[in-house]
């Protein structure tokens, strides 16, 4: 369980994570080494994992291409879907692992250079873990939205235009 003040660092964070601790201080009417002290504890108890960036990569590699891949699994007896799990996020094509409800039981997102090996892993290593009974890809075609944030947002002047 974590604090409301560790609450609201995390939800903070989440939202902008180069919030220098000074300046969360001021925003929670808090010391800047009490700040300090919190993130150090939700590091180390392994809540707070990385600090990253919503980065829009149409825009920086045309090629990159990524897939979601619906993985039908067996469960395996006293570990259930954990162990097959473990040996799918391993994989270094892989950026998220999910257990899911539904139709399938796991989300696995993966990024690579082009479809051709996209395809090569979803073939050659995905689907022939034990325990795999299926899976269905999908391609990521655009990103409208990731993390809450809107990419390339057109919203501007949205009056009609009136014309004589």
């Amino acid at each position: 369980m974590v604090s409301k003040l560790q609450h609201d660092v995390l939800r903070l964070l989440s939202e902008n994570c180069q919030l220098s601790t000074e300046t969360l201080a001021n925003l929670l009417g808090e010391t800047p080494q009490r700040i300090a002290q919190e993130i150090q504890d939700l590091e180390q108890k392994k809540i707070i994992l990385r600090y990253s960036a919503v980065i829009n990569w149409d825009k920086v590699e045309s090629q990159r291409v990524t897939a979601v891949i619906d993985v039908k699994v067996t469960p395996q007896r006293e570990v259930g879907f954990d162990a097959i799990a473990e040996r799918i996020y391993r994989f270094p094509e892989v950026k998220s692992v999910s257990l899911m409800s539904g139709a399938y039981d796991l989300q696995v997102v993966v990024e690579g250079n082009h479809i051709k090996e996209v395809a090569g892993f979803v073939s050659q290593k995905l689907s022939t873990i034990e325990h795999v009974n299926s899976t269905t890809t999908h391609f990521l075609l655009k990103t409208y939205k990731s993390n809450g944030v809107i990419f390339d947002d057109q919203e501007g002047d949205q009056r009609l235009v009136i014309s004589p």
